[in-house]
């Protein structure tokens, strides 16, 4: 009999023990969960100044007339006078590419008849001048009054066909600013902490930052996220590289 009472004992003794390990389980993992529930999103942001350093310059040429065999060599003439005043300006003649040749016929145009002046055949012809020499480009671009002056009509190219100045040495600031952006997140998140009676503890999420690369004084602006970025066509050559972070910070009592 005394054995069946130790064993009864033994086991009430075993029941409680289990109850008071799996209480206390229990109780640090729902305090792990209203841990895990306290947590602040804050955006952290670098901006950056930079000079453009690739300039890409459609220059587009027309000539018209009633003979095709003309306009053609008229329109040859025309891109080689174009091609040796870059070359004349200080241009490497690897920089500059003839693009493309089009020739339109007023008379079988679906669109309407021929122009006011009459001329059947219209060819238009662009020029890419593609340089790292972006002063230069600059300097020449103000310069097309001396082909105007030669006889030679300049179609005026604006948004993705007009000259665009990149910005295309993104990987070699983007760790610095990623650093200033993840620097400014925590301070902010430190700042929510301090008001709120809490402190800042470990990163729960992080969001990939947003680059974007605009011109300086351009209001609007476009991003692209996963590391990349694009352009808003321009002609300025100074543009504001931007980064954006958006993490998650522990708050801790």
């Amino acid at each position: 009999m005394p054995t069946d009472r130790n064993s009864s004992i033994l086991l009430a003794l075993g029941i409680f023990l289990g109850l008071v390990i799996g209480a206390a389980i229990l109780g640090r993992s729902l305090a792990e969960i209203r841990k895990s529930e306290r947590y602040v999103t804050v955006k952290g942001f670098a901006e950056r100044d930079v000079k453009a350093d690739l300039a890409v310059w459609p220059i587009k040429v027309k000539t018209a007339g009633n003979d095709l065999s003309e306009v053609s060599q008229s329109s040859e003439q025309t891109r080689k006078k174009v091609v040796q005043f870059l070359i004349e300006k200080g241009f490497k003649p690897e920089e500059i590419v003839n693009q493309y040749l089009a020739v339109t016929d007023r008379q079988a145009a679906f669109y309407g008849p021929m122009g006011k002046d009459g001329l059947r055949y219209v060819a238009d012809a662009t020029i890419i001048l593609r340089s790292n020499d972006v002063d230069r480009v600059q300097q020449v671009s103000q310069m097309t009054d001396e082909l105007i002056s030669a006889g030679m009509v300049i179609s005026e190219s604006r948004g993705y066909e007009g000259l665009n100045y990149m910005f295309t040495q993104l990987s070699a600031i983007k760790p610095e600013m990623m650093a200033e952006a993840t620097k400014n997140a925590r301070a902010a998140a430190n700042q929510f902490a301090q008001d709120s009676g809490s402190k800042i503890g470990a990163i729960r999420k992080a969001r990939q930052g947003l680059f974007s690369i605009n011109d300086r004084d351009r209001a609007a602006g476009q991003a692209e996220g996963g590391g990349h970025y694009y352009y808003q066509p321009s002609s300025d050559i100074n543009k504001r590289v931007r980064v954006v972070l958006t993490i998650d910070y522990f708050l801790e009592h």
